[in-house]
């Protein structure tokens, strides 16, 4: 094993242990480390130049990888380099990097009325019909990432109407539960009599027996991100919407409406699970209502 190598392997380690990120942020990391330096050949820090690093920003770009992936790369390279120089080890200061401009993210949310048409799409008394229900309900009222939704065990105080959620970076957030989300969730849990510890579950096809009889579909354990995404897929079209839905709208639409109706970008921050108040702050030109206001009050005056 080379010099390059074995820091590389002593900084997983470090992301993992010390700064407590998650197994797939190590495997990313060491993904876009190991290209890097693979790319060049590279067996210790000292050969870390920046003629090197410009000519792998352009094999990136020539790769017609978007902006936000290539930044990826980057990142980690320049947190590579700060940890070496962190531990006395003489490498390519990583200030002498600088990252990609990356346009504001465009962010797709639904139009209100097709909101409440996907919320009240699902009517039904089947325990498929009333676990999507409280799915669609819980990630509108908790702005729930997709992973944590999936996450999430069945045993939850409704009448508090609050969770613990660990997300992003392993760390712990309060969500809560609007009144509907609550009767939701509890007329699907009503209809639970497995002793499954997921919250929602995955289910099986009805299937029909010898006498043509319906069979209740079979609990087939934790449910799936693919399997919320086909849900949520199939009950947009049942509600007549005519472009795909996917479930990290509904998380945005949870941003917005909190912000539109007077929520501080500080309490959405922590609601959503944003290490940085940057992330949150694209949400703010969907929903700044001065600005319609300005533009009504004094747009167009002169005109007859």
């Amino acid at each position: 094993m080379t010099e390059i190598q074995t820091l590389l392997n002593d900084y997983l380690n470090y992301l993992e242990v010390e700064k407590n990120r998650s197994i797939k942020t190590r495997i990313n990391y060491e993904h876009y480390l190991k290209e890097f330096l693979a790319s060049a050949k590279i067996k210790s820090p000292p050969e870390i130049t920046d003629e090197l690093v410009r000519n792998f920003r352009l094999a990136l770009a020539r790769k017609t990888l978007k902006k936000i992936t290539q930044s990826y790369y980057i990142i980690a390279l320049r947190n590579f380099l700060k940890y070496l120089a962190k531990r006395d080890i003489k490498v390519l200061s990583a200030e002498k990097i600088e990252l990609p401009k990356i346009m504001r993210q465009q962010i797709e949310i639904l139009d209100y009325r097709d909101l409440e048409r996907l919320l009240d799409a699902p009517k039904g008394n089947d325990l498929r019909t009333l676990r999507d229900k409280a799915i669609l309900e819980m990630l509108f009222s908790t702005g729930l990432r997709l992973a944590e939704l999936c996450g999430l065990d069945r045993y939850i105080d409704l009448e508090r109407g609050e969770i613990s959620v660990r997300g992003k970076g392993d760390k712990l957030r309060v969500v809560f539960l609007s009144d509907r989300a609550k009767k939701a969730i509890k007329n699907y849990l009503d209809k639970r009599s497995d002793p499954e510890p997921a919250l929602f579950v995955s289910l099986s096809k009805a299937t029909r027996n010898k006498g043509q009889e319906i069979r209740s579909p079979k609990i087939l354990g934790r449910i799936t991100p693919r399997a919320v995404e086909r849900l949520i897929e199939h009950w947009a079209k049942a509600a007549g919407i005519p472009k795909k839905i996917h479930p990290h709208m509904l998380r945005h639409s949870f941003a917005t409406d909190l912000l539109m109706n007077g929520a501080d970008l500080r309490s959405v921050q922590e609601l959503l699970g944003h290490a940085n108040i940057s992330t949150t702050q694209i949400y703010t030109h969907l929903t700044n209502k001065e600005l319609r206001e300005v533009h009504q009050a004094f747009h167009g005056k002169r005109r007859k």
